[in-house]
């Protein structure tokens, strides 16, 4: 499927890495960006966001090129989508939408189906009247639907059934991970959960650190469903690592929603290595939104690491940064190579050994004080 790119400059900044994004997200989901279109304003026009103007600049690439699909870098109403699809004569998707379709072709285990399910449902309540040109038609029928009500009315309850029980079974899910992840408290095992920007390098790194042979790949959300495995290191024994779906700017409130069970195991560890992509040039701008979205789940008090990652395609050489305190604060790795990744394994089992020596030592410590939270210095 060949795809128009379609971008508005609002003046925040991060406009030409926002739309690089969008291309990588498009070629993730099968889609092949052949033009994009951009331009400036204020604020979206309440029609057709962009303007009359600017949609007929995109209905000509359309036609020129002879494109089949328009890819927003926004989130559009269900109005606005609807008066493009009409305008431009051809099917109109938005950043949401886009993300969604992807998270659905990625999702590989039971309870990552469901959220996605769940998600896509919650999305699709708000639109249900675009697919939809016999709204006026009233159809009763016993067994069929109550009196007077409409199709739409009716998809809308179906709708809200499925919604209910996807929530209910998710909750079941949620309940026993809440079990396992109080087994690991009674045996004291040392959690840590790798967060960071999609394709940071996150299931490079988790396979490189626990040879799980997780799907790594050089798209956005390679990985949507939280793997754990054990990790030993030497005298500091057993932790349990974590590899968890990416972040990215403007996730959709749906998706946050909808895996924060998947998340809690983000919320519960005891320490978060955020892998950052050294090599990109927005990467502050990528710290900022993976910190924002680990406010959104509260999971902003953990102490963090740094892990500098992909220093093999930046310049840079493996190493470890203290500050003045002897606290580590990042470190440079490669974990397609491996380089610098003894550095990581030795400060993971120093956080290992000084959590349980907290334990030990101080019992009646508060464990909110026993524990260094680490901050970025760029």
């Amino acid at each position: 499927m060949r795809a128009v790119l379609v971008g508005v400059d609002f003046g925040k900044g991060d406009f030409l890495a926002s739309l690089e994004e969008l291309s990588l997200l498009a070629k993730s989901a099968g889609v092949v960006p052949v033009a994009s279109v951009t331009g400036k304003r204020s604020s979206p026009d309440s029609a057709l966001f962009v303007g009359s103007g600017k949609a007929e600049e995109i209905r000509d690439t359309i036609t020129d090129l002879e494109l089949d699909l328009v890819l927003f870098n926004h989130a559009l109403s269900p109005a606005q989508q609807r008066n493009l699809e009409r305008h431009l004569q051809v099917r109109v998707i938005d950043r949401t939408s886009l993300i969604l379709d992807i998270f659905a072709q990625r999702a590989q285990s039971h309870e990552g189906k469901v959220q996605v399910e769940l998600a896509q449902l919650q999305h699709l309540a708000t639109r249900l009247i675009r697919g939809w040109t016999h709204l006026e038609r009233q159809k009763g029928g016993i067994g069929l639907r109550g009196p007077g009500e409409t199709q739409l009315e009716t998809d809308r309850r179906l709708i809200g059934v499925r919604v209910k029980a996807l929530r209910a079974r998710l909750e079941k899910l949620q309940r026993q991970r809440n079990t396992q992840r109080r087994s690991r408290e009674r045996n004291h095992t040392f959690s840590i959960s790798l967060v960071g920007y999609t394709n940071a390098g996150k299931s490079t790194l988790f396979n490189n650190l626990t040879k799980a042979g997780v799907h790594a790949a050089d798209q956005l959300f390679a990985t949507l469903d939280t793997t754990s495995r054990r990790v030993h290191l030497g005298e500091a024994g057993h932790v349990v690592l974590s590899d968890t779906v990416g972040f990215i700017r403007e996730l959709p409130t749906q998706l946050v929603a909808a895996f924060r069970a998947t998340l809690e195991e983000t919320i519960h560890a005891d320490l978060l290595l955020h892998v950052v992509d050294a090599a990109s040039p927005v990467r502050a701008d990528q710290i900022e939104q993976v910190n924002a979205v680990l406010r959104e789940i509260g999971a902003d008090h953990i102490p963090q690491i740094l892990v500098w990652n992909k220093i093999d395609q930046s310049g840079m050489a493996a190493a470890v940064e203290r500050d003045e305190y002897d606290k580590i604060e990042r470190i440079f790795l490669s974990a397609q190579t491996g380089e610098g990744v003894n550095l990581l394994r030795q400060a993971m089992a120093e956080f290992a050994q000084a959590a349980a020596l907290a334990k030990t030592a101080v019992p009646e410590l508060d464990p909110d004080h026993s524990v260094v939270t680490y901050q970025e210095h760029d």
